[in-house]
């Protein structure tokens, strides 16, 4: 039963995996026609095609979209490692309530709060701007890095920070030269999270960046799909473009990913 659940489950993410890298090298005719079919002959066409277009749309969506990852994966990953070690280390009330309060963010959906915030970037002429949307996931998906880090953190002998304090070392000196090295795992773990979370968006670019501030490579899929009519071929290579930096970077960071996963339990 075991490896028919995990066939199954497989399926599940391999089978549009598939048809996404099928229909990359295919011309449109035949992805209209044979959708599951091996493309035969390959082509680059639907590539060249959206890296020519006269509108520049794939480039623009990702420079949008790294500019926006990058920013908000720096910002939570130093925010998150931070706080995360300061409650881990704290035992005062006020510290216990701040960690509940922060990890009752992880059960609100982003759609819940999406229009109070807008409101809110109103106020201070942060709509339509990359900043806003990175403050809007900072925002968002800090709980969840404090958690991790906090775990972390906790697994890390007092005793390290301590010896380095009697020797004269500040509290930022103790965080940035002996804990941050020892969160590697985590570290590793958080960003890989965070940017595949925030690379993938799509309502809260959509919604905050708005049509004529840019686009990210998720709302750049969308409008090429266009209104009456799609370009299935640029619409696919569209995809197979944007999945290669998410992948990049899990392939980097794969070794301290695994590690960040299987630490907590050996450790725990």
């Amino acid at each position: 039963m075991r490896p028919l659940a995990v066939t199954a489950l497989g399926a599940v993410f391999a089978v549009p995996l598939y048809v996404v890298l099928a229909n990359t090298f295919k011309p449109g005719a035949d992805i209209a026609s044979s959708p599951a079919a091996l493309p035969a002959p390959p082509t680059l066409d639907n590539l060249q095609a959206v890296m020519d277009r006269p509108d520049h749309l794939f480039w623009a969506s990702l420079t949008n979209s790294l500019l926006v990852t990058t920013l908000s994966v720096v910002v939570l990953t130093v925010l998150s490692a931070m706080l995360g070690h300061y409650l881990a280390r704290t035992n005062s009330r006020w510290g216990r309530a701040a960690t509940l309060l922060l990890l009752s963010g992880l059960m609100i959906p982003p759609q819940v709060i999406l229009l109070p915030i807008t409101h809110v970037l109103r106020i201070f002429h942060l709509m339509a701007t990359v900043q806003g949307l990175v403050l809007f996931n900072v925002g968002y998906y800090v709980p969840f890095g404090v958690f991790v880090f906090a775990g972390f953190v906790r697994t890390i002998p007092v005793e390290l920070e301590e010896a380095a304090a009697i020797d004269g070392a500040g509290r930022l000196t103790v965080f940035w030269r002996i804990v941050f090295p020892l969160l590697r795992p985590a570290t590793a773990s958080a960003v890989i999270f965070f940017g595949v979370w925030i690379w993938n968006d799509f309502i809260d670019p959509l919604i905050i960046l708005g049509p004529g501030s840019g686009t990210t490579v998720t709302t750049g899929i969308y409008r090429a799909i266009g209104q009456y009519q799609a370009d299935y071929g640029t619409v696919f290579g569209l995809m197979f473009l944007a999945t290669l930096p998410v992948l990049i970077l899990y392939l980097v960071l794969q070794k301290q990913f695994v590690q960040g996963l299987t630490s907590g339990a050996t450790k725990g």
